[in-house]
């Protein structure tokens, strides 16, 4: 069985997910590219000690960048949008 921390990447914070967190109780998540809805609602139910009621996945293309003549690309990337039971959260995501 895979690390269940190799899983989660990162935290995905911006206005716009802190912003569904307080409204719709959603977190979001930077994932690694192969993983699946299922190993990816156990791995948060078992790190964080939450209940998942729905994982939503998708696949994010890189940007395409110029300095001066060089052109180059950002990597892909994959996010996941993890929606929480009703009173559940995350430490992280609460701020300081």
């Amino acid at each position: 069985m895979k690390s269940q921390w190799k899983l989660i990447q990162q935290p995905h914070l911006t206005e716009k997910v802190m912003g569904q967190k307080e409204m719709e109780n959603k977190v979001v998540f930077k994932v690694a590219p192969k993983v699946n809805k299922i190993e990816l609602k156990k791995a948060i139910e078992e790190i964080f000690k939450v209940t998942v009621e729905k994982v939503h996945t998708l696949n994010v293309k890189g940007k395409v960048k110029r300095h001066g003549k060089t052109v180059g690309r950002r990597s892909d990337w994959k996010k996941a949008i993890i929606t929480l039971k009703e009173g559940d959260s995350i430490e992280y995501f609460e701020g300081a």
